[in-house]
């Protein structure tokens, strides 16, 4: 293929009838909507997550127009379209994401990190006001809950300061013998937290972008290049001696 066929492909590229948008004009994922629900869904079809979880902010660089883009001064792109995602600690796949849009309305949003957490993890449970309070409380002191499927340990680094986290892991109040006396669960969350920035290193280093002005291509080359990277996981897992012949 020429490069300039190419390249016109890539402005032929549409991912939905323009003529049909007015009616879903408050969608704001409408020029892409399709194809992104049938990825996302397939995404936790294909792969059983191992027992450690990431979840974490993934920035698809974009400087065009898009009424959704953000800016996160922490990220070596600092501008494009945020995905929430939440992926396999262990082999960085990329299990399920969320894009984020906007706030909904003009009211302000708060707590938007817990309500991400909410939305991509199943079975949260409404929090026991003895986790929230810290007033009384010791610092570097835990306090641990239990259901059947979850554990709940609050936290108080200093203070004033509350670090609520859920476990699906952990069965057992167990804190570290260190001076600040971590509970186990914090420190595993420590260790495992660098899941979706390896993903951003992996897609970054072997990527098909390519500069455009049109999010939804945008959207489209990041699709490409997280499934590449999924397929790699896949057929490693499945054929373990592919991956020893090329080390």
């Amino acid at each position: 293929m020429s490069h300039k066929r190419f390249h016109q492909i890539g402005g032929a590229l549409r991912f939905d009838d323009k003529l049909s948008r007015p009616r879903r004009h408050q969608d704001k994922l409408s020029a892409f909507r399709k194809v992104w629900d049938l990825w996302t869904h397939c995404l936790e079809l294909l792969f059983n997550p191992d027992r450690d979880i990431c979840i974490d902010e993934q920035l698809v660089p974009f400087r065009g127009r898009c009424k959704f883009k953000q800016y996160i001064p922490t990220k070596p792109a600092k501008y494009g379209l945020k995905i929430w995602t939440v992926c396999d600690v262990k082999t960085s796949y990329a299990w399920r994401v969320q894009l984020y849009t906007g706030k909904a309305g003009d009211r302000a949003e708060v707590n938007q990190g817990m309500s991400v957490v909410m939305e991509l993890t199943e079975g949260l449970k409404e929090l026991p006001p003895q986790l929230l309070r810290t007033r009384e409380r010791a610092i570097f002191s835990s306090a641990f809950t239990f259901t059947l499927t979850h554990t709940v340990v609050s936290y108080v680094p200093r203070r004033g300061k509350n670090v609520l986290l859920l476990s699906t892991k952990h069965r057992t109040p167990d804190v570290s013998e260190e001076e600040k006396r971590k509970p186990v669960i914090i420190q595993d969350y420590n260790r495992c937290k660098g899941g979706v920035d390896n993903l951003d290193k992996v897609v970054g280093t072997y990527s098909c972008r390519r500069k455009t002005n049109r999010w939804p291509v945008a959207l489209f080359h990041n699709l490409l290049d997280v499934s590449l990277y999924n397929s790699y996981v896949l057929w490693t897992a499945i054929d373990p001696s592919w991956k020893q012949q090329k080390a």
